[in-house]
């Protein structure tokens, strides 16, 4: 069977890079200083990745071990802290990027849990919480709901990207360039999620806004 890895590893770095952008990005826009910026962005970038090893018995996890992990998403940190006004000018630039990592990792998260034996359904949950972890810890250190939370589709788009990986490994077709369609599908979905108000339903609170 195709091997993975290297495309595993290269789409690991490029999501790195994309979610610890939408960490920086967020960081500028509450004024943190470059420290406080540093920290997000290295905590968007390597949260997924590392909650997707501990949970497989991947260990010590890959962005821990290997410097490139770390450097890459300090590169982007210190990239988007000189350049802010720059990327400020792509629409939605934190869900855009959070978007890109989203699906990247979610179909890295995917292969690699297939490669540590776990069963299909198994192996897109965890590329799902991949995807979403990094998401998640960045939005909760700025004292924010989490996207995941929220009304537009996210983690659905993440299932999405992770279901391409392992169609192709149930019809043994090379998981490269499956990996590689299922983060393109993922984006789009969320892009369009994004641009379009699509989501679940969204529960509605009580006309006396009382919790009793």
């Amino acid at each position: 069977m195709f091997s993975a890895a290297p495309w595993l590893t290269a789409i690991d770095l490029i999501g790195t890079f994309v979610f610890a952008v939408s960490g920086a990005t967020l960081g500028v826009r509450r004024q943190l200083d470059l420290f406080g910026v540093l920290v997000l962005s290295v905590a968007a970038a390597t949260a997924g990745g590392i909650i997707r090893d501990v949970m497989i018995g991947a260990v010590p996890p890959a962005s821990l071990v290997n410097w490139e992990y770390l450097a890459v998403a300090t590169l982007a940190g210190v990239v988007t802290f000189a350049f802010a006004e720059i990327v400020e000018r792509v629409e939605h630039p934190v869900r855009l990027f959070d978007a890109a990592g989203l699906g990247l990792f979610a179909v890295a998260g995917t292969a690699k849990a297939l490669d540590f034996g776990l069963a299909a359904p198994s192996a897109v949950l965890l590329g799902t919480l991949s995807g979403i972890g990094g998401g998640i810890v960045r939005d909760i250190m700025v004292a924010q709901v989490p996207t995941v939370l929220r009304s537009e589709l996210y983690a659905s788009a993440a299932i999405v990207g992770g279901i391409c990986v392992t169609v192709a490994v149930w019809l043994q077709l090379p998981r490269g360039p499956a990996m590689v369609v299922g983060a393109v599908l993922c984006f789009v979905l969320r892009f369009m999620a994004i641009r379009y108000r699509w989501g679940l339903p969204v529960a509605r609170a009580r006309a006396d806004g009382s919790d009793d």
